[in-house]
């Protein structure tokens, strides 16, 4: 079995029971402290990686995202799910195209929204969206890899919560042959226990971007996955900006004082990963 295959079968196992928090690193520095950390599974974020590169979210070419999952899928031994994006295409053909790239890469899995970028209509149709599915689950197959393929439905962050399409949508992506099902921009645990019945036995994906539940709640209605996205990528903004802030604009640095000593930095950058 070769470490990616090995890699491939972690991931799949993980979400065969239980809960489990798989954070979002947008490099490799972050990657390498999420494992030691303790986490045993890594999943990249669109947003996070556009902004350490100055651009705004989805505005990543796709050969900078492939050397982005070639780079952090060899820099940690734990598996790595990629935010696909929509598989940079409008079509299924494209879909399955870059969808075969990626798998090429080292990743251990992926995820395709139904999301057009379109802000007039947010959404591929149905049939459109279920054959995008179809296509990517046809790429791994193609592969050689058993990825897990993570199907989105986006509407509730691009201005359509519908929750009964929602659910329509995730199942039949499950259906279609995705492995794990998710609609981020829920925050009711009420929805969300609503969507882990209606397309069980498939696992649940939860993004966490705030306070709103703890793992503790999420496993309670049987979410089997939470990630959260670009909030640790905000986070270290956030730390960044508000140091930048007061130094431009009242010219003291009371916020790099709170900052965690180089030295400290430095040795936990000096374990073997």
């Amino acid at each position: 079995m070769t470490q990616l295959e090995e890699r491939c079968r972690t991931f799949h196992r993980l979400h065969e029971s239980g809960c489990f928090v798989i954070p979002n690193p947008w490099n490799v520095g972050s990657a390498r402290l999420l494992v030691q950390l303790g986490f045993k599974a890594l999943a990249t974020t669109s947003s996070g990686f556009a902004w350490s590169l100055g651009r705004a979210d989805g505005g990543v070419v796709l050969d900078d995202v492939l050397a982005h999952l070639r780079a952090l899928s060899a820099s940690v031994a734990v598996p790595i799910s990629a935010d696909f994006e929509n598989g940079f295409s409008d079509n299924a053909h494209g879909v399955e195209k870059h969808v075969a790239a990626a798998a090429a890469t080292g990743i251990a899995g992926l995820s395709i929204e139904d999301s057009t970028g379109n802000p007039s209509a947010p959404l591929f149709d149905f049939s459109a969206a279920v054959e995008r599915v179809r296509a990517a689950r046809q790429a791994i197959a193609g592969s050689g890899h058993p990825l897990v393929l993570t199907a989105r439905s986006e509407g509730f962050i691009r201005g359509r919560p519908d929750l009964g399409e929602t659910i329509r949508r995730l199942a039949a992506y499950g259906e279609a042959g995705a492995d794990c099902l998710y609609a981020p921009g829920l925050r009711s645990l009420a929805d969300i226990k609503t969507v882990v019945d209606a397309v069980a036995p498939k696992p649940i994906n939860v993004l966490v971007g705030t306070d709103f539940a703890t793992v503790a709640d999420l496993k309670s209605v049987g979410v089997r996955r939470i990630s959260v996205g670009g909030a640790l990528a905000r986070a270290a903004w956030t730390g960044f900006f508000e140091a930048a802030k007061e130094i431009a604009g009242h010219g003291t640095f009371q916020g790099l004082g709170r900052a965690i000593p180089g030295g400290d930095m430095n040795k936990l950058f000096s374990h073997e990963m």
